[in-house]
């Protein structure tokens, strides 16, 4: 009891944190507002062309349908690509922990190692959860002004893909920043996350846009699957319209397929319960990690691996410096 007291006191702890950086919550919007930015000024007619031209000959839709189809694409994407990039730059108050010696701190407390671990993936958890519900509400408010064709169905899958999501992607950053230790390599990781993720995952441009073998390494990533279930949510609505005013299965096969709410893998598609297994056997396998990880760090290992790494990152630095 008196430990989960503790823990509760850590979580409110790291996520007033994160909210007080103004710096820092701007840098983990970037990618968000990038997507934005080129979706207003040139993605968004690309795309109702491409739409356009899966239909049939003189034949004509409703504007309403394709401006909807375009902002929930839109929507998909910022989802999917925000419950990583958030997560990186929300988990940089545990690196900021370690620079500042503040963990040494809380160990003196006492608290537990498990503990202050443990609230760092929960507070990360929590922060990504209300930055992708804020982004959900607006993203909705979006759709509606332009034509809502969401059921009350795919917006719960949308809630249960923003989970997946979210918790792929607060494992992944924690992981991956319990080894980060300096301020250098914490800005060059959350760098790097911020403007590779997008592409990697399908969420700037569709995977199906690339060449056929860099679009079958990247039917290696979970992430890629991630950004297809939501793909698939939040277009589903419009899709079925799209089939009640006379557009043919080929046609709507050929805007699934084109803007990755179908996957091919090696020629072989993914359906969306293979997707979610995915991504959902990636996220417990990511907790194992994580797990081992604080296990071994509270019994001292060490991972000469991630030192050596780190050693000569700093190297680096001190040389440009010089």
């Amino acid at each position: 009891m008196q430990e989960a007291k503790k823990l509760c006191s850590l979580i409110g702890r790291n996520t007033k944190t994160y909210f007080k950086d103004k710096f820092l919550f701007f840098t983990s919007m970037l990618t968000p507002l990038i997507l934005l930015v080129l979706f207003f000024t040139f993605l968004r007619n690309i795309y109702i062309d491409s739409f356009t031209q899966a239909f049939p000959e003189g034949f004509s839709v409703d504007s309403i349908i394709i401006n909807g189809i375009a902002g929930a694409w839109l929507l998909s994407s910022v989802l999917s690509v925000s419950s990583v990039t958030v997560a990186f730059c929300a988990n940089m108050v545990m690196v900021d922990d370690k620079i500042y010696s503040s963990i040494n701190d809380f160990k003196v407390a006492p608290v537990k190692s498990t503990t202050i671990s443990i609230s760092y993936l929960v507070s990360n958890i929590f922060v990504v959860t209300l930055v992708i519900i804020s982004v959900l509400v607006l993203g909705c408010i979006y759709l509606a002004a332009v034509g809502w064709y969401i059921s009350v169905s795919d917006f719960f899958m949308i809630l249960l893909g923003c989970l997946c999501n979210i918790l792929f992607g607060s494992l992944l950053a924690t992981i991956i920043l319990s080894f980060v230790s300096t301020q250098g390599m914490q800005s060059a990781i959350a760098t790097l996350i911020s403007a590779l993720y997008g592409f990697i995952s399908g969420a700037y441009m569709p995977i199906s846009s690339f060449s056929k073998g860099l679009a079958n390494f990247l039917g290696l990533l979970p992430g890629t699957y991630g950004t297809s279930i939501m793909r698939n949510h939040c277009m589903n609505g419009y899709l079925n319209e799209l089939a009640n005013v006379g557009v043919t299965s080929e046609a709507i096969k050929g805007i699934r397929d084109g803007f990755d709410a179908n996957i091919y893998f090696f020629d072989n598609s993914v359906s969306l319960p293979a997707m979610y297994g995915i991504i959902v056997g990636t996220c417990v396998a990511l907790l194992i990690i994580y797990i081992l990880i604080v296990i071994l760090k509270n019994k001292n290992v060490s991972f000469k691996f991630f030192d050596k790494i780190k050693n000569k990152f700093r190297k680096k630095l001190i040389s440009k410096k010089d």
